[in-house]
């Protein structure tokens, strides 16, 4: 009976093998593991927030108000954040903010990528009259400061969280169309665009087995950098209350609730404010990540 040989692998073979494994990973993926696990992390705490929140957000107890965080003196682990000027748990309106959040930025971003990329396959295949109208309509849009006019639409129409989705989707859908139009019209001259129009197909087709799959990858880098866009404008019409209505709670509320005690508990603001500025950084991040990674030319730059 023959002696079964073993394998060893000698250190030197280890470490190419390991190198050879860590070379697959995409460029920058230690600080795309952050950015995915803060974004995970907002994900989870607005689909359960209900469940998550340690208190109710809109219990008010008032002997507990402007109670500080755990590590001040007035701080109990009861209130790891502190309490509002109502005694509500900060950090449970922290949590139930980010479900607003999340559920603003899943409606309009789906939203106005589909009306703008839907008018810009149009407008830059078909050309023509309608090609003149859209775009005249998005540099009109452009032009105008979107915030104070999503303001002005928004105090006529009054505070409403459904409100807000609708003024962002229609304040949104430009930068698609725009961008869609123009890259429907560097293909629509294209070898195999002009193959498929020779053999029959209709408009529909070409633009939605041809024009569509091209350009995806430059709609969904725009759509992750606009995360940062729609959190800010709802925080910033919910700040001037003109955006979410009394009965939600949303971060920038809590920055506008906690504005006259900035001076004494000034967490009040802090704690939202800062939640703000790291998940639009993050969304801004990520899409400038996306788009390296997709880009091929910026992908093989060393």
């Amino acid at each position: 009976m023959s002696a079964q040989s073993v394998r060893t692998d000698t250190p030197g073979a280890l470490i190419s093998r390991r190198r050879g494994w860590m070379s697959r990973l995409p460029r920058g993926w230690p600080l795309l593991t952050l950015y995915l696990a803060i974004i995970g992390v907002f994900v989870v705490a607005g689909i359960f927030a209900d469940w998550i929140a340690p208190h109710d957000p809109t219990d008010q107890t008032l002997v507990n108000r402007l109670q500080g965080p755990v590590w001040q003196e007035d701080g109990a682990y009861e209130h790891i954040l502190g309490t509002d000027g109502l005694g509500r748990d900060t950090f449970s309106r922290l949590i139930k903010g980010s479900q607003t959040s999340l559920l603003v930025i899943a409606t309009v971003i789906p939203g106005s990528l589909v009306l703008g990329t839907a008018v810009g396959l149009l407008a830059g295949w078909r050309r023509g009259a309608f090609d003149s109208f859209a775009m005249r309509l998005v540099e009109v849009q452009l032009a105008f400061p979107a915030l104070l006019f999503a303001l002005l639409i928004a105090a006529m129409l009054g505070p409403s969280l459904r409100n807000v989705i609708v003024i962002l989707i229609v304040f949104l859908w430009a930068p698609y169309a725009r961008l869609v139009r123009a890259e429907a019209l560097s293909l629509r001259e294209r070898e195999f665009v002009v193959a498929a129009r020779t053999l029959g197909a209709s408009d529909l087709r070409v633009m939605t087995r041809h024009l569509l799959p091209n350009v995806v990858n430059s709609v969904v880098i725009l759509a992750t950098l606009n995360v940062s866009t729609v959190i800010i404008a709802e925080a910033s019409l919910s700040f001037l209350g003109a955006g979410a209505g009394p009965e939600t709670i949303s971060w920038g509320k809590m920055v506008s609730e906690g504005r006259d005690l900035l001076k004494i508990r000034f967490w009040l603001t802090g704690f939202p404010g800062i939640t703000i500025m790291i998940v639009a950084l993050v969304g801004n991040l990520l899409g400038d990540w996306l788009r390296d990674f997709l880009d091929p030319q910026l992908r093989n730059v060393q």
